[in-house]
């Protein structure tokens, strides 16, 4: 078993494929427990997805591509908004219809660059091919999500379980929200060399779910979300270098088998989804604010 363990820490890819997925899919995890308790699991995808035009016009001018990925998913956040305000449709559509035409866009975009090869790996990820400069890259993009999500941890959580009354405290609900798509590209932005664009929104809704499921507080929730990240990181890269299979794959898989534990001793609702479920008799400190604390 210890053999089993250090063996392929020998080689320094692997050093640096752990480190990048275990920092990658922790970030994930912890911005996870919001998105799922805000019901933005399909906003996640839809960033996710429209990365990939931006990932394939910086390639094409020579930028970095964390660059471009992350105009492109802000660009998406800024469509829905917009479609969102300026229409009658309703926020499940408009989504659908921006994320699926720059998904499309960037597939065409694809076709027509010579060398597709490096490309292909934002679709599927290629962590085994991280390199040093990729680690820090991550670390430091990943240490940004987290210590903003940390420090605002509070407000963020108030707006999740009761946008009315924290608008109603004074806070501002529309920056808060904003803050939060924007902290969504950019985490985004940090696992896709880890996942690829396919895979990437499966650690950003498997994770908070999972805590959802076992959770009382909201709290714990959170803990509970960040480490069954970081755990189907370090699962994923040992279960792909021993069986030779996709090391993407592997982590989004260790990720839904914790979801199926969590599942299993699950009885009825979530403790956590009952908190949600309550109304505020009166104006007050609303019951659904205390999981935060």
């Amino acid at each position: 078993m210890i053999d089993a363990v250090l063996t392929p820490l020998q080689y320094p890819f692997m050093q640096n494929a752990l480190m990048v997925a275990i920092i990658a899919c922790a970030v994930c995890g912890m911005l996870s427990a919001w998105l799922v308790l805000m019901g933005w699991s399909l906003m996640g995808e839809a960033v996710a997805n429209s990365l990939l035009p931006g990932v394939v016009v910086a390639f094409i001018l020579g930028i970095p591509l964390g660059v471009g990925a992350f105009v492109f998913g802000l660009l998406a956040v800024a469509l829905i908004g917009g479609l969102g305000r300026t229409t009658r449709l309703k926020r499940d559509t408009t989504i659908g219809v921006v994320f699926t035409s720059l998904f499309a866009t960037g597939l065409v975009l694809i076709s027509t660059v010579t060398t597709s090869t490096h490309l292909q790996h934002i679709l599927f990820g290629n962590v085994l091919g991280t390199s040093r400069a990729d680690l820090y890259q991550v670390a430091a993009l990943g240490a940004l999500s987290a210590l903003v999500l940390l420090v605002k941890r509070r407000d963020f959580t108030l707006v999740a379980f009761d946008p009315t009354y924290a608008r109603t405290i004074g806070l501002p609900v529309s920056v808060l929200t904003g803050t939060l798509l924007v902290l969504l590209a950019l985490t985004t932005v940090t696992a896709l060399q880890t996942l690829g664009v396919i895979l990437v929104v499966a650690v950003l809704v498997i994770p908070g779910a999972t805590g959802f499921l076992v959770a009382k507080r909201f709290t714990s929730m959170l803990m509970i979300s960040t480490a069954v990240g970081a755990i189907a990181a370090v699962v994923g890269v040992y279960v792909s270098y021993w069986l030779d299979v996709s090391t993407g794959g592997s982590i989004v898989l260790a990720a839904s088998a914790q979801f199926v534990l969590a599942l299993a001793v699950s009885r009825g609702r979530s403790p956590l989804g009952r908190l949600l479920s309550r109304r505020p008799a009166r104006l007050g400190h609303p019951p659904q604010a205390q999981g935060s604390e």
